[in-house]
């Protein structure tokens, strides 16, 4: 039985904050706003683009204000969204010596542009199954998506593993009952104290001895 590892997204296997602030502060620049930083906007970072829209432009927002900022915000970045946005160090390398296992991606970034992205940077073909947050009717940390994985590859919970930058990464694991593993080089590693991953690594490579022992 293969082990099944389940990665979220931003964060994780990509450093995207430069090209995610970017857009968000386009997004501010049209409501005469000032500019945040990367540190502020990386904390906004993993409830999906709507969450991140609603952090950014603060609770005081309309409902319609936040839904025009959202298609502003997702027309710019589709554009600009492989401008700055990396891999972290060794991903590409520890994905390929990690090809006896199904990889998947489980992200609350819309699907077509997690897809985009991963295309983009050359590692889509690694992953048997890509879910995003418009993928099913709830996003993390709700674990319909790792069910769906699970499902798609035939796997089973004792040998699956969420890996991700934060507690709602750990959450969705805890909830599916699946092993959890936080990566403390993410946007959110401070939330590992709410919800303590069954493991931490500290660098991506680090993932393939621990799959491994």
């Amino acid at each position: 039985m293969k082990p099944v590892l389940i990665f979220d997204l931003d964060g994780t296997l990509v450093d995207s904050k430069k090209d995610l602030s970017a857009a968000v502060n386009h997004v501010r620049g049209t409501f005469n706003l000032p500019v945040l930083s990367e540190m502020e906007i990386a904390g906004f970072i993993g409830g999906g683009a709507q969450q991140l829209i609603r952090r950014a432009l603060g609770p005081e927002i309309s409902e319609r204000d936040s839904q025009f900022a959202l298609q502003l915000f997702l027309s710019y970045y589709r554009g600009h969204m492989l401008d700055r946005t990396v891999l972290y160090p060794g991903v590409r390398e520890t994905l390929e010596r990690l090809n006896d296992c199904r990889l998947a991606v489980l992200t609350n970034k819309p699907v077509h542009f997690s897809c985009s992205m991963l295309d983009g940077l050359g590692i889509y073909r690694y992953f048997d199954a890509v879910y995003g947050g418009n993928s099913f009717e709830t996003k993390k940390p709700d674990p319909v998506g790792i069910f769906k994985i699970l499902s798609d590859t035939r796997g089973h919970r004792e040998k699956a593993w969420m890996i991700g930058d934060s507690s709602v990464d750990v959450q969705t694991g805890r909830n599916a009952g699946v092993t959890t593993c936080g990566v403390t080089y993410g946007y959110a590693p401070e939330s590992f104290k709410e919800s303590p991953p069954d493991f931490k690594i500290d660098r991506f490579p680090d993932l393939e001895k621990l799959i491994r022992h």
